[in-house]
């Protein structure tokens, strides 16, 4: 040991003896957010598919299976994924609308996408008379956003517009994972038992106003968490304001999007 070696070892020797002696104890650092959403790009393709059948799982909403050849290669790493579905227009060109893909089997190429049925809508109006044997174009997703599945507690807030990312969410996630769902349904016939492993606390409510004041009421978990969400843009900027400001979630550990807007018909900024 060189000189200046064995002067820095003394010196540590007297503050361990120092440190002792006071009765102080050192706080290891905090540390750095062990999760994180990862970000996958994907190559947009445009897909010729047909449908292979049509079910209606409840009064509101309108399940469309897809299949075709052009599947085969199709990436859907996240629950919440949204692709480009080409609704038909008479003598002009075709609207797009972002829909969650609901389910689908890599093994089969089997995609389903479910549409919330609402009065007026094109994309809904148009997936409610299809019939088996109609052709369908879709394109994307474009990314995923991949959540990481091994958070302690998760926060589910949505409307019938997430309730495919929801559903879909509760599928894949792991026994005994921790799932609380707010969801505004204004028709109980649309509520639904989720098909899940996962220890699940669902709360149904009928307007914007309980949702919020539910989410409110609710306090967070002990530990590292995420909360996600996925509704009316103007109902999302008041739950960010309650989840990230007013109970200090952690912003890093959230996704609160607004899947539509009231008063314009082609809104989203589901990332």
């Amino acid at each position: 040991m060189n000189r200046l070696q064995s002067k820095l070892a003394l010196r540590a020797r007297k503050a361990d003896a120092l440190q002792a002696r006071s009765g102080a104890v050192t706080t290891p650092s905090k540390p750095a957010a062990s999760r994180s959403i990862r970000r996958v790009r994907h190559d947009i393709k445009v897909r010729h598919v047909a449908v292979a059948s049509v079910q209606h799982p409840s009064p509101g909403f309108v399940s469309i299976l897809l299949q075709g050849d052009d599947l085969i290669d199709f990436p859907s790493q996240s629950f919440d994924d949204h692709i480009k579905v080409f609704v038909p227009q008479d003598g002009a060109e075709a609207i797009r609308r972002d829909y969650t893909p609901r389910c689908f089997d890599a093994a089969t190429g089997d995609l389903t996408i479910e549409f919330a049925l609402h009065e007026g809508g094109a994309a809904s109006d148009w997936a409610s008379r299809l019939q088996a044997g109609d052709r369908v174009q879709v394109a994307g997703p474009k990314g995923s956003m991949v959540i990481p599945m091994d958070y302690p507690w998760y926060w589910l807030i949505g409307d019938p517009t997430s309730l495919p990312a929801i559903s879909r969410f509760l599928e894949e996630a792991p026994a005994g994972c921790k799932v609380t769902v707010v969801c505004q349904i204004a028709n109980e016939g649309d509520q639904r038992e989720f098909a899940t492993a996962a220890n699940a606390d669902v709360h149904w409510v009928s307007d914007y106003q309980q949702l919020l004041a539910t989410v409110h009421e609710l306090e967070l978990p002990a530990g590292e968490g995420f909360v996600w969400g996925g509704l009316e843009g103007h109902t999302v900027a008041r739950l960010r304001t309650m989840v990230l400001e007013q109970k200090g979630h952690p912003r890093e550990h959230s996704k609160l999007s607004a899947y539509w807007k009231q008063g314009l018909a082609d809104f989203s900024e589901k990332g």
